[in-house]
């Protein structure tokens, strides 16, 4: 493994999770090995807040998403805090806030690295596959659990899924609730590429180094297009965003909001109509 320094990002005082960067690369790993990195609401929320910070921070450009150890990416929701109504946090309120951790990832307008050190295994297999790539040791094991556990995901964990594995195959994963191998994952086309442990982190990192050599903004926008076939008018939004944000940087866009402060009719005439 090269020899990197991870920074751990400060103004956080995270308790589930580790928040660092290095070199432009920010990584969260859930920070829960006792327990195969299941996530609380308490991790559930610190993961939503530093991937709030990344989206805003100038000086991230890719995100890699682990488990802490070398036993578990993670294993999904704490059955330990698992009630009526969702997952109960010390507050007493079931929440299912790991949903709203699926759609930060996905609409992140930068790259998601998943890489899975292990057990990626119902609610945790489901956060890998909302990851832009994933990049799994060889010790990796994914699969879903939910109706051995009185459970599902039939949102982006099913629907997406099948649209990465094909339906047949998306229902033998859920209905029978088996277990596969990563270069199992890596036929199915859920995995990227399959590395011994040891050099997991940094063929993840040479993964987010060569995407930090391309055009953010094209990254962005090949992303966003990408969603918005599968998110309905909800990636078109996220689409249509991105377009006018681009359009704002257009002389075209300035005057008209300039004609508006100086009290005239703004001339569009003056710009291109390209066919």
């Amino acid at each position: 493994m090269a020899n990197r320094i991870w920074n751990k990002i400060e103004g956080f005082d995270f308790k589930e999770i580790l928040f660092e960067e290095c070199d432009g690369v920010a990584k969260i790993t859930i920070n829960r090995p006792r327990y195969r990195n299941a996530f609380t609401p308490l991790t559930t929320h610190e993961m939503s807040v530093a991937f709030a910070y990344c989206r805003e921070a100038q000086d991230i450009s890719v995100v890699i998403l682990t488990g802490a150890g070398d036993k578990a990416f993670c294993s999904g929701g704490d059955m330990h805090v698992k009630g009526r109504g969702g997952y109960v946090g010390t507050d007493g309120v079931p929440r299912l806030n790991v949903l709203d951790v699926q759609k930060q990832i996905r609409s992140l307008p930068k790259p998601v690295i998943a890489m899975v050190n292990g057990y990626a295994i119902g609610g945790g297999h489901v956060l890998h596959l909302m990851c832009d790539l994933t990049i799994a040791s060889e010790n990796a094991i994914f699969g879903q659990t939910g109706p051995k556990v009185g459970s599902f995901d039939a949102g982006f964990g099913a629907s997406y899924l099948a649209r990465i594995v094909g339906q047949k195959k998306a229902r033998e994963i859920w209905f029978l609730c088996r277990q596969y191998s990563a270069s199992e994952a890596e036929k199915m086309g859920m995995v990227n590429k399959v590395v011994p442990f040891d050099k997991l982190e940094d063929e993840c990192m040479e993964w987010a180094y060569t995407m930090m050599e391309r055009s953010p903004l094209a990254l962005r926008m090949i992303k966003a297009g990408l969603n918005a076939e599968l998110d309905g008018q909800a990636g078109i939004q996220e689409l249509a965003g991105d377009a006018t944000m681009l359009y704002y940087f257009l002389d075209e866009a300035h005057e008209g909001g300039k004609a508006f402060l100086e009290k005239r009719k703004p001339d569009f005439k003056k710009y291109p109509k390209l066919p």
